[in-house]
């Protein structure tokens, strides 16, 4: 998108519904019903009731079959001209900025004029799974076409094949749970508990002041009875933090609490893009543009650490734009886990790192730590895996847009892939 001849890609703004723990507030509510209320909050904010979109991408990453066409069911849900078309997509964490990364290719080059990125996603509501012997009985019941055959269907049915397969975000390579591989991570990178106590200690005092100053407000749209992000804690202590035992490594070299890692959460988000025309027709302000977007993935079943993408991605971003990691007036680098910033934080300083994985004769070096999520992150807010996109990229916007400059989005998904994107205000 950095050529001169393609059109500059605008954000307009994001909405996202509050966020919450799983099995809390939203334990009723699915993935669709969460979807609908994000999207028609930024319909509703942008007065777009009755018009055509040219394009409603996103999705979920924990689904049932009935969400299987997840965006165009909300778009039939909201109040926006059902000829809207929705397409769903499902790229693990990275889902709605994926999102809004194919929907700014399709602006840029002329394709469309216009499109929100969504995505939404409960653990609440996990798809509870059954044997396979016992579904394949199922499926012949079904089928079957007299009572004698279905009752056929469950011959030597014995109570052990009711047995549930528990819900599980284990990586299908290795078995591993995320936050087991990012344990693994910062024993390598020597990531000290302390440190990740003090990155979640901010997260959350960032976030409550957004909160008190109202930065947030136009950001969200209740949802359920619900009005704001039930995990936030104003009064975090690092005091209280140094008292949790460690949940993925119980041992005396465990780190990742669960105070330092995301918790498990439900919740939807939306954002707007368009081309400079058709916001200017419309009479809506630019928050930003984006301007460069990349997706890299890693060898990790290999050995390298599963949520190091992003620093393969950010590397290939800043070749492409011409920049270097310290040319940025803000980071967004979501925080699936304290460790994971810290580890990627740690790789763009190291010279072997970067010579070996990233192929560069010298490390990205540093940045600001000052820059660095300061209207909080996913550690405060929750971390529904296919609304965090979006959740940034409407957020980043609106910084832009009140202090100007560049900002610097990065998320780790599952699969060893990393997302990237530069926005710059308008």
């Amino acid at each position: 998108m950095s050529d001169q001849s393609m059109r500059r890609v605008a954000v307009i703004g994001g909405v996202r519904i509050p966020f919450c723990r799983s099995y809390t507030l939203y334990a009723d509510t699915t993935n669709l019903e969460m979807m609908t209320t994000a999207l028609q909050g930024l319909v509703d904010r942008f007065g777009l009731g009755g018009e055509i979109i040219d394009e409603v991408v996103g999705g979920a990453v924990v689904t049932h079959s009935r969400d299987w066409n997840l965006a165009r069911e909300a778009v039939i849900g909201t109040t926006l001209h059902p000829a809207t078309p929705g397409v769903t997509l499902m790229q693990a964490c990275g889902t709605s900025l994926q999102a809004a990364m194919g929907i700014g290719a399709k602006i840029a080059t002329g394709q469309i004029e216009c499109g929100i990125a969504t995505g939404s996603d409960t653990i609440s509501d996990a798809p509870i799974v059954f044997s396979k012997r016992f579904a394949k009985r199922l499926t012949e019941a079904s089928r079957a076409r007299s009572l004698g055959a279905k009752l056929k269907a469950f011959k030597g049915f014995g109570p052990g094949e009711l047995a549930p397969q528990p819900p599980s975000v284990a990586e299908p390579r290795t078995g591993l749970s995320m936050g087991e591989h990012c344990e693994l991570m910062a024993k390598e990178w020597k990531v000290t508990r302390e440190a990740q106590d003090e990155l979640a200690y901010w997260s959350h005092k960032h976030a409550a002041a957004a909160y008190e100053e109202g930065f947030l407000d136009d950001l969200l749209v209740p949802h359920a009875g619900v009005f704001q992000d039930n995990n936030l804690r104003p009064d975090i202590s690092l005091e209280k933090m140094a008292e949790l035992k460690t949940v993925f490594d119980r041992s005396e070299r465990g780190t990742l609490t669960a105070a330092n890692s995301t918790p498990l959460t439900d919740g939807a988000s939306a954002v707007l893009l368009a081309s400079e025309d058709w916001a200017r027709a419309k009479g809506l302000e630019v928050q930003a543009w984006l301007t460069h977007a990349q997706h890299a993935a890693i060898d990790f079943v290999a050995g390298e650490g599963l949520l190091m993408a992003p620093t393969v991605a950010v590397s290939r971003l800043l070749d492409r734009a011409g920049l270097t990691l310290q040319d940025f007036d803000f980071y967004e680098i979501h925080e699936a886990f304290a460790a994971q910033v810290l580890c990627t934080l740690k790789a763009w300083e190291d010279a072997d790192y970067c010579k070996r994985v990233l192929g560069r004769d010298a490390p990205l070096g540093p940045i600001d730590r000052d820059k660095l999520n300061v209207k909080g992150s996913s550690i405060a807010f929750g971390h529904p895996f296919a609304a965090t996109g979006a959740r940034i990229m409407g957020s980043l916007a609106k910084l832009l847009a009140k202090e100007g400059g560049r900002g610097l989005i990065s998320i780790c998904t599952a699969g060893g892939m990393g997302v990237a994107a530069i926005l710059e205000a308008a």
